[in-house]
């Protein structure tokens, strides 16, 4: 049964699923929904998915939408290589930490948003740093935290990648994207130097996507 990820190649959480899916080995069919031609405004694409988010993903007879969901689905059908401690406490951190990217940043920083705000792109911007900085100091301390509680390591939870570094490079990206100085988030550049150094990390970017500008 084919595997088609319907996802747009900027898109963060679409990044997030892309590389969950090369982890746990599932080969797909890239199927491209173009945010900036308002593709995911369609009847096509809030057929997958009602709000109109990227990614959706067909799998196993299933159609899923929203990447939280995309993930947990893949780790409990395919637990091997994990992507979440098997400890309850341990686990419970690692979805704190993709909640705090999921949650509290992403969401700001999304087109919908963006154009709610304001229609000048300078301020759009301005908006989307703002709380980039909101949530990257955050998530900095939060990982100082983690790494007292369970002991450093050199991704966002440990010494192995998890569910967290693939919410975490991503939002990096777009930090990068929308100007913030990322100087002062010295554990967040560790966890992602150490997260892009793995082995599916460079395929699941975005300049590697289907319509990536060249």
């Amino acid at each position: 049964m084919t595997v088609a990820l319907h996802h747009f190649w900027r898109s963060s959480a679409s990044w997030r699923v892309r590389w969950a899916l090369a982890i746990k080995g599932i080969a797909f069919e890239s199927v491209m929904v173009d945010l900036a031609a308002g593709e995911q405004t369609r009847e096509a694409h809030r057929a997958r998915n009602p709000i109109g988010h990227v990614p959706a993903l067909e799998i196993d007879g299933l159609l899923l939408a929203e990447s939280v969901a995309i993930i947990e689905y893949l780790e409990e059908t395919r637990p091997t290589p994990a992507l979440y401690p098997r400890d309850p406490i341990a686990r419970a951190r690692v979805r704190q930490l993709v909640e705090l990217v999921n949650a509290g940043i992403q969401p700001l920083q999304n087109l919908v948003t963006l154009a709610r705000h304001s229609t000048d792109a300078a301020e759009q911007k301005s908006w989307a740093s703002h709380f980039n900085v909101r949530g990257l100091t955050a998530l900095d301390a939060l990982l100082v935290r983690t790494d007292r509680e369970f002991g450093a390591g050199r991704f966002a939870f440990g010494d192995s990648l998890t569910a967290a570094d693939l919410y975490l490079v991503p939002q990096v990206y777009s930090a990068r994207r929308f100007g913030v100085d990322l100087t002062p988030y010295s554990r967040v550049l560790t966890a992602e130097s150490a997260a892009l150094a793995t082995e599916h990390a460079q395929g699941a970017r975005p300049e590697s996507q289907p319509g990536a500008p060249q």
